[in-house]
């Protein structure tokens, strides 16, 4: 398959994720969503599959993690009530917050295979890319985390302030720039 057929074809999912989050934004237009958001996903996987060297491994992979993910989606689509779908969403958001962790992490233990090695080094922006992905994926972790068990009631609504907290965030953010 041709880069610009693959390029693409991520154009195309990631304009219906663009829609199925538009659509997903009220409940009139939510069905849309959620089919943009499943073509999207279609999309994306099969590009993704087709640009790969397929292996028996990499499809008993790929098949366990569409059974586990769609099993995890119908029960919550099946026994998670309504008025619980805050936290749904919350719990589910630190999933993706974590998925871009462990992406990041891929891309910097197996650079290889993302091919952002040049001259035997990880590429610039690359490296940054990867950083960035790091850390935002494990702020939105952290955060979803802790907006999940303010919406649960199972820790308190108020702000948790740590001591010596800004001079801890300005060593954190020297660390992701260095």
């Amino acid at each position: 398959m041709s880069i610009n057929l693959v390029t693409l074809l991520y154009l195309v999912a990631s304009i219906c994720f663009i829609q199925a989050l538009k659509g997903l934004s009220h409940p009139t237009t939510s069905i849309r969503g959620n089919l943009f958001g499943m073509v999207g996903m279609t999309i994306a996987m099969l590009t993704t599959l087709a640009t790969m060297q397929l292996s028996p491994m990499v499809l008993i992979l790929t098949a366990a993690g569409l059974a586990i993910g769609g099993g995890i989606g119908a029960y919550a689509a099946k026994n998670i009530a309504m008025t619980a779908m805050p936290q749904l969403v919350a719990a589910f958001h630190s999933l993706v917050g974590l998925a871009a962790v462990f992406v990041a992490a891929a891309a910097f233990y197996a650079p290889d295979a993302f091919h952002i090695v040049q001259d035997g080094l990880i590429m610039p922006l690359s490296r940054i890319e990867m950083s960035l992905g790091a850390a935002i994926g494990a702020i939105t972790f952290t955060g979803s985390i802790i907006a999940f068990l303010k919406l649960d009631g199972r820790m308190s609504g108020a702000p948790i302030l740590l001591p010596a907290r800004h001079v801890i965030n300005i060593a954190l953010g020297a660390a992701l720039v260095l």
